[in-house]
């Protein structure tokens, strides 16, 4: 044991969210910097660093302790009557000693979060006593209840809880612990905690309290503080650690402050060394799926791939796909992923069942397995798609099926998951939102009282390069890099940002990702509850949701399985414009058997007519298309590949075009190579290709020319040189001469970092086809459910007039807004589509679908009256009738807005009248006889109310619409901006 050595067991990370202020890998980078041989992580009240604190300690050589800063609650974890955080919870420090001690701090960390969540996660004495195996127990902080009752004095009571720990926890097993950050309260703490310590013979161990790494950061804490409480940095109520010293500190500096207590700075080493955790990285805890009849996994696997083949194939099915076929099983096989393709086939199965459209996208489309599964509608024989490109035999991770599902039905699939292997098995991933360049420099000038003008400017200065940093940006902007030299507000405001950047501001859930144990998931890793955001206007409330606390990563790293859920818009769209043509012509289309070869949509797409085709609606890929002019499928996918900043930089898309429209010539390098390239026109377009080449030339296996190609795309210089001089080996050997293999390896490092998976490209090339053929032929259908999807989609309302538009373009008229004619989402009436109720603006699903329900029970509205007592007032609000009448939906009624406006209050008050007379039991005589609704006669006359001026309306249409429907402002000025106009829009 080193001398005077000191090891730092109280630190936080940025996984205490908006309060630690330290990322990981800097954590253990100055862990190892001042000479530590080992640290502890104790995030406040989670585990969600735990893994990557874990691997980069390993990798550091650094003994990593695990351990949480525990909420413990004042009573029992189920009570909620604590009006204030503060309240609601002491502060306890547990470090892991074991994997028996870490297992314990899962099951707490979960259950305080899914039982005793009050204000924090809490846990209570009862709980801490249930899972004490494995565990150290330090006293806690200052806001720990054993320095709590010392501060209030209550030095008998304080006694008697260090004894009540140290009798829970045992010998060795629990010290109490003094802080000094400069803070008077600690010194007071420390006093009374050596007095009882001394008294009781308890162990000391002295810690830091740590929250950020050194000294310096300690101001771009404070603001994260500010961050975190909605606070400015002026603010004199604000919350404040009260000194600069809450950093990790070298173990010198402990000593200094602990003069007299050296022994206690010294334990810290010595509990240190007594904590040892080893996980197992390498260990799977996959889902076992039982077969039907006590059968093998691999058996039924095969048994099912067998009979799909011939679905596929017919009864004498191709040699290269029972080949390929028996090749992919038996790798499957021996890596023992039977059970995990028959997962994924069981609920796809199940999803089918249910009506809810699903398919694989991604590198699993490569594989024939995906294929006579049905996970995936894309034949990789016919494709040339790779195996290897989706599992490497030479590696032990697991294979990674991504399945689209429609997205109204996703959340029933996961339900039959969740039924079928256990509520407790199943649960949703945790993602972290962080502090990226802009968001950083947004809430850092808020907390320093910069101008929202002045910050404003500053972030309009950085460019929007998908995970631009503030250095880069910096770089890369002048007029940024001159007001961070000459402006000290904007110098402080950029230096405190970039120290904050990265951080850690918020738990979520992942968007699709969903884990699968064989157990109990607690077993395995922490869960928690995040709020999941609803959207009103859709009827969908906030809701809580359980996740793990950790992310995917660190998942797939401790052996569980994960898997991406999906949902994809554009598979409901697909789903509901099918139904709207069955009921509208009574056709029954399966996309799965559209004809690849149909003139008409290749048509359309060669006109660049493709808003709302799926992947292909882009000003700019529609101006590909045009160019292009395709009529196969394989054009598609190939679009789907080039249009990409690399390809259409590196000159690959000019080079497709041209030489497809015989422009220019088709370079010949080598007959094998060129047989590759034959489907693009000599250009290296897809990974695949690339690992072909490699394969087929260079003697590369496959899967080890996909680990080249990933090198390529991620600069690994050392691992590309290896696979250089292997090709340059094997293309020789295969008679190539050795400046031939040069040239062709160099080609493959030059395009093989823009390359894209074919796989993943056939899969969304058919979809897009699907759309595109549905547009070119059920136009009114298609334009219907396109514009119930951008209703759906809350960020996209601004694409529905561009569709209405279209659809108009397309000869289908949307009618106006109708409250005796619309549906919930937008209808089809012949070749006319019924404009959707709930694309309304404050008019939500469920009013949308209760004003549809009184409708179809007793017939269409015969006025504003009628309207008012038939629908239910508590689901339909005034709010949204005047969005309706706004909108113009209430038109049919044959009265003016202004006055149907005029009269809503006295319309509600009446029908509230009757309707709460109903509840209690009274008929009027309309009930008795059958109506159900006031009588013609009993209409009030509408008062004279002179109607709104053209621009009064528009400008409600827009409120109620986010668009002009009906008219457009400038329309009255249609002919003078005719007369100076040179080009059209579309032009």
């Amino acid at each position: 044991m080193p001398e005077r050595s000191f090891v730092h067991l109280h630190c936080h990370s940025h996984y205490s969210l908006l309060d630690g202020a330290s990322r990981i890998p800097e954590l253990v980078a100055r862990a190892r910097e001042l000479g530590m041989n080992a640290l502890a992580l104790t995030d406040h009240g989670n585990l969600y660093g735990a893994i990557e604190f874990y691997r980069e300690c390993r990798a550091a050589g650094i003994n990593p302790i695990l351990g949480y800063e525990a909420y413990v609650a004042t009573g029992k974890r189920s009570e909620r009557e604590a009006r204030r955080r503060g309240e609601a919870a002491y502060h306890l420090t547990l470090l892991a000693q074991n994997r028996t001690g870490f297992q314990n701090l899962i099951k707490m960390a979960s259950t305080a979060f899914l039982e005793g969540y009050h204000y924090v996660p809490r846990i209570d004495k009862e709980l801490l006593a249930a899972h004490k195996e494995g565990l150290i127990c330090l006293s806690g902080c200052a806001s720990g209840e054993f320095s709590d009752l010392i501060l209030k004095n209550q030095l008998e009571e304080a006694t008697r809880l260090a004894e009540w720990f140290a009798g829970l926890f045992g010998p060795g097993h629990f010290f109490v612990e003094i802080q000094n950050n400069g803070l008077d309260i600690q010194a007071r703490c420390a006093q009374g905690a050596i007095d009882i310590a001394n008294r009781l013979g308890l162990p000391l161990v002295a810690t830091s309290d740590a929250h950020y790494l050194c000294q310096a950061d300690h101001d771009a804490h404070d603001v994260l503080l500010c961050i975190n409480t909605g606070k400015t940095r002026e603010d004199p109520n604000r919350m404040r650690y009260g000194s600069d010293q809450f950093f990790v500190r070298p173990p010198e500096e402990m000593y200094r402050l602990f003069p007299k207590q050296e022994d206690a700075v010294q334990r810290s080493q010595e509990i240190a060394d007594s904590c040892s955790i080893e996980l197992d990285l390498k260990k799977r805890y996959f889902p076992v799926f039982t077969p039907p009849e006590r059968k093998k996994p691999e058996v039924y696997l095969r048994e099912l791939c067998r009979q799909g083949l011939r679905d596929r194939y017919g009864d004498s099915p191709p040699q290269a796909a029972v080949d390929r076929l028996e090749h992919e099983l038996e790798i499957i096989c021996r890596m023992g992923f039977a059970s995990y393709f028959l997962i994924v086939w069981d609920f796809v199965r199940f999803a089918r069942e249910q009506g809810i459209p699903a398919s694989a996208r991604g590198s699993a489309c490569g594989a024939i397995v995906s294929y006579v599964l049905k996970l995936s509608h894309v034949d990789p024989l016919e494709y040339d798609l790779l195996f290897e490109r989706f599992l490497d035999p030479n590696r032990s991770e697991a294979p990674d099926i991504d399945i689209d599902f429609c997205q109204e039905g996703r959340e029933e699939v996961i339900a039959y998951v969740r039924r079928k292997y256990g509520e407790q098995s199943v649960a949703q991933i945790a993602t972290f939102g962080t502090l990226a360049a802009r968001a950083a420099v947004k809430d850092v000038g808020r907390v320093l009282n910069v101008p929202l003008a002045r910050v404003t400017q500053i972030t309009d200065m950085i460019p929007k390069t998908l995970g631009i940093t503030l250095q880069e940006a910096l770089q890369q902007n002048a007029d940024l890099h001159q007001e961070y030299q000459t402006d000290p507000q904007v110098h402080e405001l950029i230096d405190i940002a970039c120290k904050l950047e990265g951080t850690n501001r918020n738990a979520g859930t992942h968007a699709a990702g969903v884990v699968i144990a064989n157990g109990p998931l607690t077993d395995y890793v922490p869960l928690q509850r995040v709020i999941r955001k609803g959207d009103e206007t859709g009827g969908r409330r906030d809701e809580t949701v359980v996740t793990t606390q950790w992310v995917m990563g660190d998942l797939e790293k401790v052996g569980l399985l994960k898997m991406d859920f999906l949902g994809l818009r554009t598979l409901t769209l697909l789903n509901n414009a099918v139904r709207l043509i069955a009921k509208n012509r009574g056709e029954t289309i399966d996309l799965e058997k559209l004809p690849l070869d149909d003139a008409d949509t290749y048509a359309l797409l060669q006109r660049g007519d493709a808003k709302g085709v799926f992947q292909l609606e882009s000003d700019g890929i529609r101006e590909l298309l045009k160019r292009m002019k395709p009529d196969n499928i394989r054009d598609l996918i190939a679009t789907n590949a080039l249009y990409r900043p690399g390809p259409l930089g590196g000159g690959m898309v000019d080079a497709y075009v041209n030489r497809k429209h015989g422009r220019e010539q088709i370079p010949r390098v080598h007959p094998a190579m060129d047989r590759i390239l034959a489907q693009t026109y000599g250009v290296l377009v897809y990974q695949e290709q690339c690992m072909q080449i490699l394969n087929q030339l260079g003697g590369i296996e496959l899967a080890s020319a996909y680990a080249c190609i990933k090198a390529i795309s991620k600069k690994k210089q050392e691992v590309i040189d290896q696979r250089r001089a292997e090709f340059l080996k094997g293309a020789q050997e295969r008679g190539v001469s050795e400046a031939k293999a040069q040239e062709i390896f160099d080609l493959i490092t030059y395009f093989g970092g823009y390359g894209f998976n074919a796989s993943h490209s056939a899969a969304y090339a058919r979809v897009g086809y699907q759309t595109a053929y549905l547009k070119a032929h059920y136009t009114p259908e298609f334009m219907a459910a396109l514009l119930s999807s951008e209703v759906d989609d809350g960020n996209k309302r601004d694409f529905l007039v561009q569709h209405i538009e279209d659809a108009r373009r397309l000869g289908v008229n949307v009618l106006a807004p109708n409250v005796n004619a619309g549906e919930a989402d937008f209808d089809v009436a012949g070749r006319e589509i019924l404009f959707g109720l709930t694309a309304i603006k404050g008019v939500g699903r469920g009013a949308a679908e209760e004003i549809v329900r009184a409708r179809r029970e007793k017939g269409p509205f015969r006025d504003l009256f009628d309207f008012c007592e038939r629908v239910d007032l508590k689901v339909v609000s005034r709010a949204a009738m005047e969005k309706l009448i706004k909108a113009g939906a209430m038109d049919c009624f044959g009265a003016r807005r202004a006055q149907l406006f005029h009269v809503l209050g006295g319309a509600l008050q009446a029908a509230g009248e009757l309707q709460l007379d109903r509840r209690h039991g009274q008929r009027n005589f309309f009930d008795t006889f059958g109506g159900g609704a006031a009588g013609p006669e009993s209409a009030p006359v509408l008062p004279e109310v002179e109607e709104w001026a053209s621009s009064e309306k528009l400008k409600n249409e827009k409120e109620a619409l986010d668009f002009y429907f009906s008219s457009h402002p400038l329309a009255q000025h249609e002919e003078e901006l005719r007369r100076f106009s040179t080009h059209s829009v579309e032009q």
